[in-house]
C-alpha cells in the first residue's frame, strides 16, 4: 500500500507546479510586450517579466527552507493558458482589439498565481513554514497588484481603442 500523502507532500508539489509555471511565465513576457501595440502595455510586461525573475528567486529560498532543490513540476494549466495567449497574438495581430486580449490573456495567468501563491502562504503558516510565509505574501501582493494595473490598463486604454474601433 502507497504511503499516505501528506499537507507537506502537496506543498511541495504545488511548489513545484508555480515554480515551473513562473519560469515559463518569465519566457512569454517578452513576447506578450513585442506584440502589444501600445508602449504603456510594452512596458508593463517587461516590468512584471522583471517582478517575475525576483518572485523565482523567493522561491527558490522556499525550496532552500524546506531543504529541497528548487525544480519544477509540468503545470499543465500554465502551459493551456500561455497558449491561449499565443492564440490570441496569432488571431489578433494588426487589430486595435490585440492589446484587449493580451491583458486578458495576462490576467488569466495572475488570477491563476494568485490562486497558488494565496494557498501556498496559507499551507506554509499551518505547515509552521514560517520564515516562508513573506516570501510567498511577497510574491501574492505582486501579482495581485499586477492584476490591479493589468485591470486599469485595460479599462483606460485597451478595450476604449478597441470598441472604438469596432463602432467605426
Amino acid at each position: 500500500m502507497p504511503a499516505e500523502k501528506t499537507l507537506n507532500d502537496l506543498f511541495l508539489d504545488t511548489l513545484k507546479d508555480i515554480y515551473f509555471a513562473e519560469k515559463q511565465i518569465v519566457k512569454a513576457l517578452p513576447k506578450m510586450a513585442r506584440a502589444a501595440h501600445s508602449e504603456e502595455g510594452k512596458a508593463r510586461f517587461l516590468q512584471h517579466r522583471d517582478e517575475t525573475e525576483g518572485q523565482i528567486e523567493r522561491l527558490e529560498q522556499v525550496f532552500e527552507l524546506i531543504g529541497k532543490s528548487a525544480r519544477g513540476k509540468t503545470c499543465e494549466a500554465i502551459q493551456g493558458l500561455i497558449a491561449e495567449g499565443e492564440e490570441i497574438m496569432e488571431e489578433y495581430k494588426g487589430t486595435a482589439a490585440l492589446d484587449a486580449g493580451l491583458i486578458s490573456s495576462a490576467q488569466a495567468v495572475e488570477h491563476y498565481e494568485i490562486a497558488r501563491y494565496g494557498t501556498l502562504k496559507s499551507w506554509a503558516a499551518q505547515l509552521g513554514l514560517d520564515a516562508a510565509v513573506p516570501l510567498l505574501d511577497a510574491n501574492l501582493q505582486e501579482e495581485i497588484a499586477t492584476d490591479q494595473k493589468l485591470t486599469a490598463l485595460g479599462e483606460v486604454a485597451a478595450n476604449p481603442k478597441a470598441s472604438k474601433r469596432a463602432a467605426e
